[in-house]
């Protein structure tokens, strides 16, 4: 009887401790760091979906809850790199928010900037930026990275980014000859997005770095 009674206190202890995922997200989604730390340190997995198939780090990070996203970040059990159901990372969604705090926290936690097809700095020249695309140069970025289909981050700021991001790129050594599957570059990207004067400074561009591998490769 002592025994089975001890086996009930213990599970009933254990119940108590293991405050539901629901709960978890919908602290992140309210930016309660507090509330999130408390259910990590009572066992709370962080890498759960909620009833709503909802992982808290991607609330975080869509709510702009930084609050939440740190205390998230400090569990060494968060994983910063599982995908979401479109291919997504945490910190492309924060990158194409232009959530710099958030983007930088990811990163110092061992986000990875470099990834196979679709990239953070992709993102980043997709959005409003708000300095995130620097920032992912500064710690690395593949400037010239492809997405499956041949797109670079220089192709997306051209027709989506802001209108810092293209001078940017090319400053730090973005390829503006670069074409994707369908043969399109960075300068049909402007001119498709409607950006006819950034789409004629893109051809010139082209030109001169065509003029200067050219030149080059005669020197040999």
């Amino acid at each position: 009887m002592k025994s089975w009674l001890a086996g009930l206190t213990l599970s009933a202890a254990l119940l108590t401790q293991a405050a539901p995922i629901d709960d978890l997200v919908k602290a992140a989604e309210m930016d309660d760091g507090r509330t999130v730390l408390g259910l990590l340190l009572k066992g709370v997995d962080p890498n759960q979906h909620d009833a709503r198939g909802r992982r808290a780090i991607f609330v975080a990070v869509h709510e702009g809850s930084q609050r939440a996203l740190d205390s998230l970040l400090a569990s060494p059990l968060t994983r910063v790199d599982e995908a979401n159901a479109e291919g997504e990372t945490p910190l492309m969604i924060a990158a194409i928010r232009g959530a710099l705090p958030a983007v930088q926290a990811l990163v110092k936690r061992g986000a990875a900037v470099n990834r196979a097809g679709w990239t953070p700095l992709h993102y980043a020249c997709s959005g409003p930026d708000n300095g995130v695309a620097a920032f992912l140069i500064a710690q690395g970025a593949e400037l010239n990275a492809r997405s499956e289909n041949g797109t670079t981050p220089l192709m997306m700021a051209a027709r989506y980014g802001n209108s810092d991001l293209v001078p940017l790129l090319i400053k730090a050594g973005a390829e503006p000859r670069a074409a994707n599957e369908q043969e399109l570059t960075a300068a049909d990207f402007a001119q498709r997005g409607e950006r006819d004067k950034l789409a004629a400074e893109l051809r010139r561009l082209m030109k001169e770095r065509q003029r200067a591998a050219d030149a080059a490769n005669s020197a040999k």
